[in-house]
């Protein structure tokens, strides 16, 4: 029973941080290789948040919720937006500069110590028990339902509001889309604001669970595999890529070694890369365009 609750909470880890991968590929195309990074940024505007709002949980969360969207909408009208038209490489390389140059700016606004941001908010992560035999953190647990309201409120949001429905278009055809009078940067840069806000949703809860420091971005980089292999251009295919490679890390550490902890994911997208390239989910054609 312990192991499938462990399952769970990190396929919910995985899953808010690699539908941001999905969101950001689906609509512009584009492999965000600073999503770990912008994760751990949205953790630390948590631990900011908390400080400045003391006595205010909620509106510590609120606000650092709002910056984490913010900042992606700002990543995509700053740098991104001057990438358009270019080659893919040199829109990924962008990305991977971007994450390097946040990483260290985060170093030197709040240091590398570790901090712990749920003792900012006053809050206690108590220990739930679920049956005889399992037990989980209410922080973990919160994990878990924040997980399935986003997947939720994206599957809403895509299918039955107009702006989801401009960038389902975008998505799967630009040039038409901006015939049809759709703005194409604006859907761009909300799709850049919706994937740093549940990434960042992703960090403010795991340095809640735990602590917050920088090998947190090491958790960004291991959901990127979850992502391709549901499929880079599927949401659905990102929860299930999250379950499966959750669920082979876990029982590996357990039943095998811990040290392969950072291992499995990869060793889980190679052998889905040799199987099925393009993901479960995934469609042929748009890996052949990466």
């Amino acid at each position: 029973m312990q192991l499938a609750v462990n399952i769970a909470v990190l396929a919910a880890i995985y899953a808010l941080i690699s539908c941001g991968y999905v969101l950001i590929y689906r609509v512009s195309r584009v492999l965000s290789l600073a999503h770990g990074e912008l994760m751990l940024l949205g953790a630390y505007a948590l631990n900011t948040t908390a400080s400045l709002f003391s006595g205010h949980p909620l509106v510590a969360i609120a606000v650092s919720a709002l910056l984490a969207l913010a900042v992606g909408g700002l990543v995509y009208v700053l740098l991104m937006r001057h990438m358009t038209g270019e080659m893919v490489l040199a829109a990924v390389l962008a990305t991977i500069a971007l994450g390097i140059l946040l990483r260290g700016t985060m170093v030197l606004f709040w240091s590398a110590q570790e901090q712990h941001p749920l003792a900012l908010l006053g809050w206690d992560n108590a220990s739930i028990a679920i049956g005889a035999s399992a037990r989980i953190s209410s922080v973990s647990l919160a994990l878990i339902l924040v997980a399935a309201a986003v997947y939720l409120g994206l599957w809403l949001f895509l299918r039955h509001t107009s702006w989801g429905i401009r960038m389902r278009a975008a998505g799967q055809n630009p040039l038409l889309a901006a015939q049809r009078g759709i703005g194409l940067h604006g859907i761009y840069a909300l799709a850049w604001g919706l994937a740093t806000f549940t990434g960042g949703l992703a960090g403010m809860l795991i340095a809640c669970d735990s602590a917050l420091d920088q090998t947190m971005v090491t958790i960004g980089l291991k959901a990127f595999p979850a992502a391709l292999v549901g499929g880079l251009d599927s949401l659905a295919g990102a929860l299930i890529g999250s379950i499966i490679v959750a669920a082979a890390e876990v029982l590996l550490i357990n039943y095998v070694n811990p040290l392969l902890s950072d291992v499995v994911p990869f060793l889980v997208l190679l052998a889905m890369l040799i199987v099925r390239p393009w993901g479960l989910f995934g469609t042929k054609e748009e890996l052949d365009r990466v």
